[in-house]
């Protein structure tokens, strides 16, 4: 796929001009989203999404769409887990409602520039080690066992527990005792303070670097332009805010989030191990000749990780209502 200088440009455009758009147009003034706007900005981000796909489509034809679109899926599933720990962070920080979207993308923007900077480094590794995909395919299966320890695990254990980077942080500096409106900092007696504000954006921004070590092997899985995973990694994230206030309240809901999760991985992950197998990254074995194991092919990964999605959400909603069923039949039963 050969990308020139103004693809790259045109794409961090867009970044940026969506960046700007939500600073303007939501955060400058503080408020909190309603259902309806954040239902709204929701459908406008999926749609520029895989409008995006139809533009890598025109340009440089439906592999890479695929491709596009199958990263962007997945990237925006695991997203869902990134906000269960968001919302354990912004409530363990009791971050007021109207302040909540501003925090949220301070964070994403973090992260952004967080991920671009590891794509670049995991991009520079397979084009000189293609071997990693072993090491990246075994992380992404233990990651998918750690998924499925998470959804039979007690709910008592979701505490958030601050990073070392805040922890050091809040050790090297003082800080206010409560939020002053949305100040980063304040200045008072000839001392500079950081506000919980600054800490709570720091943590959400160090803590998406440690789902980074996931999200990237993963989305490496199905293709390997930096140039796709950066856009599908920018049009997941910068959803997240919007998509945060539309399903906040319903993220308990889906029970079974962990269970597909831990699918969508250990499929990739087998993905890129039989890939490596196939294409014998470790040339000096089995002859230096590639294994006959199958390579699994961009529509197949693509309806696996949609089908998946829509079995969880679905099995989750149904079990949502059984339970709930079930709890008014107790509370109403003599």
């Amino acid at each position: 796929m050969d990308v020139h200088a103004l693809g790259w440009i045109a794409l961090a455009s867009i970044v940026i001009a969506l960046i700007t758009i939500d600073i303007v147009g939501h955060v400058r003034t503080p408020h909190a989203p309603t259902l309806k706007e954040a239902s709204r900005w929701t459908a406008a981000y999926v749609a520029l999404a895989v409008g995006f796909g139809f533009l890598v489509w025109a340009i440089w034809g439906l592999r890479y769409a695929g491709e596009y679109w199958a990263g962007w899926v997945t990237e925006w599933s695991l997203s869902l887990d990134n906000l269960f720990v968001f919302v354990i962070i912004i409530s363990a920080f009791r971050v007021p409602r109207e302040y909540q979207q501003k925090v949220l993308l301070s964070g994403i923007i973090i992260a952004l520039v967080l991920r671009l900077i590891f794509i670049l480094i995991g991009a520079a590794l397979i084009a000189k080690a293609s071997w990693i995909f072993y090491i990246f395919g075994l992380w992404l299966l233990y990651t998918a066992y750690g998924q499925i320890r998470e959804g039979v695990g007690d709910d008592e254990d979701d505490e958030y527990q601050e990073t070392r980077f805040v922890r050091i942080v809040r050790k090297v500096f003082p800080v206010t005792d409560g939020f002053l409106s949305d100040k980063l900092l304040h200045r008072h007696g000839g001392k500079t303070y950081l506000t919980p504000m600054l800490l709570v954006i720091l943590a959400l921004g160090s803590t998406d670097l440690m789902f980074a070590f996931d999200s990237i092997p993963a989305i490496f899985g199905l293709t390997k332009e930096p140039f796709l995973v950066f856009a599908a990694n920018a049009f997941a994230l910068l959803g997240l805010r919007q998509l945060y206030f539309l399903i906040d309240g319903l993220l308990e809901r889906l029970v079974y989030l962990h269970y597909g999760l831990a699918a969508i991985l250990g499929f990739i992950g087998v993905k890129l191990v039989l890939h490596a197998m196939h294409e014998n990254s470790l040339g000096f074995i089995n002859g230096g000749q590639g294994f006959n194991v199958p390579d699994i092919g961009i529509p197949t990964s693509l309806g696996f990780i949609v089908i998946t999605l829509l079995i969880t959400v679905i099995a989750s909603i149904l079990k949502s209502r059984s339970d709930a069923k079930a709890d008014v039949t107790v509370s109403s039963s003599p």
